[in-house]
């Protein structure tokens, strides 16, 4: 079954729908160099109606940062030529000059087929990349179904990285002078990250590689412990090629699947290796806001000792916050005589060893929990109460990222951008294509989930688990083994009746039925990115935040990365992959605001 939701249908540019052949003696190259000198042209020249005169109707540009301060995808001729003759005498793009590397003819699919190629611009204050997707027409011309602009840099502040790092030798003075800045005794640091996983580190790196003095305030002893402390049995489902970091990739000896406390120590030395100031088992305690927008805060540290600071932008780096507890919201929990935890507060399998335990939940969580105990012979039941979208990971990688991330793909940079060149909702097709694709390969487990009642779905729309992470960060499991065991009943499933309420020895259903139950896992969600800035910064601040995760009509996520609604408030958010791409987008607005060169954002009202 399908997900119902408002997703915009876009029809891809197959050839049946453009009445159009691909020639046996086609010369891409030069195609995209013909198509480039007049879009080129067109643009310097500030002609927007010449530019789109290049595209199909049905077309997109999306854009980072770089012609609009913000993150933005235009769809069909009027939208993109109003954003052109808006922006484009503001931004002033000049010295357009296309890139020969990674310039192809790509056929994904016998009916579609693109050339696809890349460029790079400068505006008044920036440096840009593009990506440029040409499709041809009933005529033979080529013209453009997607292009994609990214911010990269800023004028005149290069990132210190390669040549332009330290050059100069350290004889005896390092230490010293290491603790010195990780202290900011002399001078209070521009920017203020909460939170040390991988996007406060991420952003915090970005920062530091542009100049912008950044200390990290992390509540937990040590850096790591947000992935140390959580279950024993999490590991990653992002193969490695997905997750490398900014500046210091994993080595090539790296496993590709991370388990949870392998990663816990890369960040901890990945914090280490690159220098980055942090304070840990420390805590904001107050926040206010001036009128000039700087912040004053107040940082209580592990010896009890308060520093009081004010600095210009305050970065939330928190995830998603803990426990949902709204989701614990079952009549008779009170009453329960047995254990009772959130997955975040799961730590071990044998921790409950010779009990009988349900998880309440059908997701990433809640198989990783239900497969540690079946692992370690515990009595375990998962508690479905909707369906889930299911992949297996060797399957479905392979599908959905061939000829990108891969061992043997582009540098993850490059393939950041690629994948970024597919708006979300241009993606609809596509990825309806790929899940059957993937069903297809997964279709004896599937069949075998199915045999068993497992409840299954194909995402919202039929379009997998992409949309699902999108639109509420769950909804989906990537399978790594635990999908076998509900097929071999060595994990219990419960999901005939609706869950009412919870009894003194377990959980009673709609239907009358009761399951046993000495310990309940709740692996329900989490709480909203939101709460831990309205915990911190007060609720006057969070009714003014924008709402944060989601897609906008646009297919754009909400909040993170960009406009917070609340100048100089910043949320940083995501996987590795997404940290390591959009922190340095975090990092150029913070860099342009502390430069004045950042302009006004061309933003979506909704």
């Amino acid at each position: 079954m399908s997900l119902n939701n408002d997703i915009p249908h876009h029809d891809l540019p197959t050839l049946t729908r453009l009445n159009a052949t691909v020639p046996p003696d086609l010369d891409a190259k030069k195609v995209a160099q013909d198509w480039f000198t007049a879009f080129s042209n067109a643009i310097v020249s500030k002609d927007a109606q010449a530019v789109v005169n290049l595209f199909l109707l049905d077309s997109f540009w999306r854009d980072f940062l770089s012609l609009t301060w913000d993150f933005r995808t235009f769809r069909g001729h009027d939208k993109i030529v109003q954003f052109l003759k808006d922006q484009l005498p503001i931004i002033d793009v000049q010295n357009i000059k296309l890139r020969d590397d990674y310039l192809d003819l790509q056929q994904p699919y016998p009916d579609i087929a693109w050339i696809s190629t890349m460029f790079d611009f400068e505006t008044k204050v920036g440096l840009g990349s593009g990506i440029i997707r040409l499709v041809p027409t009933q005529n033979g011309e080529w013209k453009a179904h997607v292009v994609f602009t990214n911010l990269e840099n800023l004028k005149g502040f290069p990132e210190k990285i390669g040549p332009l790092r330290n050059p100069l030798p350290n004889h005896g003075k390092w230490e010293q002078e290491r603790k010195k800045d990780a202290e900011f005794e002399s001078e209070d640091p521009k920017a203020l990250i909460i939170g040390g996983g991988q996007s406060g580190l991420d952003v915090s790196a970005r920062l530091k590689a542009l100049g912008v003095p950044a200390l990290i305030i992390e509540r937990n002893p040590r850096i790591g412990d947000s992935w140390r402390n959580r279950y024993e049995a999490l590991c990653l489902h992002d193969p490695v090629w997905y997750d490398h970091m900014p500046y210091m990739p994993f080595p090539s000896t790296w496993p590709v699947y991370t388990p949870a406390l392998k990663l816990a120590n890369w960040l901890e030395y990945y914090a280490e290796a690159l220098e980055l100031p942090v304070w840990t088992s420390s805590e904001i305690t107050s926040t206010t806001q001036d009128k000039d927008n700087k912040w004053h805060v107040t940082v209580k540290r592990g010896d009890g000792k308060e520093r009081k600071m004010v600095v210009n932008h305050l970065i939330f780096a928190t995830g998603f916050s803990g426990a949902d507890y709204k989701s614990f919201a079952y009549p008779g929990l009170d009453k329960f005589k047995g254990q009772y935890l959130h997955s975040t507060q799961h730590n071990r399998a044998l921790d409950h060893a010779g009990k009988k335990v349900a998880v309440i939940g059908a997701c990433t969580s809640a198989h990783d929990i239900a497969q540690d105990y079946s692992d370690h012979g515990i009595d375990v039941t998962m508690v479905q109460r909707g369906p889930t979208y299911i992949m297996s990971v060797k399957n479905g990688w392979d599908v959905l990222f061939k000829g990108l991330y891969e061992e043997t793909g582009p540098p993850s940079d490059i393939a950041d951008r690629l994948n970024a060149s597919f708006p979300h909702f241009m993606l609809t097709e596509i990825s309806q294509r790929k899940v059957k694709e993937i069903a297809e390969l997964d279709k004896e487990l599937l069949d075998g989930l199915k045999n068993v009642g497992f409840k299954l779905t194909d995402g919202i729309n039929g379009t997998g688990f992409g949309i699902l992470a999108w639109s509420k960060a769950g909804g989906y499991y990537l399978d790594t083994g635990a999908s076998q065991l509900i097929i071999d009943k060595k994990i219990k499933l419960k999901n005939d009746s609706k869950l009412v309420e919870i009894t003194e020895t377990g959980l009673k259903f709609e239907n009358g039925s009761e399951l046993e139950a000495d310990v309940i896992v709740f692996c329900t969600g989490l709480g909203q990115a939101s709460d831990q800035i309205r915990q911190i910064c007060g609720e006057e601040v969070g009714k003014r935040l924008n709402k944060v995760w989601g897609l906008n009509s646009e297919g754009e996520i909400n909040g993170v990365w960009r406009d917070t609604g609340i100048p100089n408030l910043w949320y940083m958010l995501g996987n590795l992959a997404l940290c390591r791409f959009h922190s340095k987008h975090i990092a150029l607005q913070v860099k342009a605001t502390e430069e004045g060169l950042f302009g006004k954002r061309y933003s979506l009202q909704e």
